[in-house]
This record gives structure tokens, C-alpha cells and sequence, in this order.
């Protein structure tokens, strides 16, 4: 079920971004639903980090940052890492 919500918010960022009326607006990142509260954080690097959180949860943008800081420290020391690997 994760997969197909960040699939669908994938999916609905990229047609939000066509259709806005602002040259160069930010896409969308973060859904709010009844239940659950998505963020995605694009990366530099053009991965998509996604966070599944209850609604109100505070600090999630911050903590996808921090995500990404830890997986890039990760990548960067590892002598196995190939160019365009996720």
C-alpha cells in the first residue's frame, strides 16, 4: 500500500507542476489526509525520499534532510558505490 501512495503523490506532484500557472513554483511535497500525512523531499542527486507520518507530526522536511544527509555520507564512503546506483 506504501508504494502505490508514493506512486499516486509521485504521480500527482508531476501534474500539479505542469499545470502551474508559475514558471519554476515548487512542486508539491507534503499530503494531508484523514489519516496519515505524507512528505517527499527531493534530493540534488534526483532521489525521492518519502515519510509517512501521523497528522500534526512536527519537524518532517527537517528529518528527510537529515535522512538524506546520513544515506549521502553513506554512499560517499562506500568503495563498492557505482555512479547512478541508488
Amino acid at each position: 500500500d506504501q508504494l502505490m501512495v508514493a506512486s499516486t503523490f509521485n504521480s500527482i506532484a508531476l501534474i500539479l507542476k505542469e499545470l502551474s500557472p508559475v514558471a519554476g513554483s515548487k512542486p508539491m511535497s507534503v499530503l494531508e489526509a484523514n489519516g496519515f500525512v505524507l512528505t517527499a523531499f527531493d534530493t540534488p542527486t534526483g532521489l525521492k525520499f518519502f515519510l509517512l507520518a501521523e497528522p500534526g507530526t512536527q519537524g518532517l522536511e527537517v528529518l528527510l534532510r537529515a535522512i538524506y544527509g546520513l544515506y549521502a555520507d553513506y554512499v560517499l564512503k562506500n568503495p563498492f558505490y557505482e555512479l547512478y546506483m541508488p
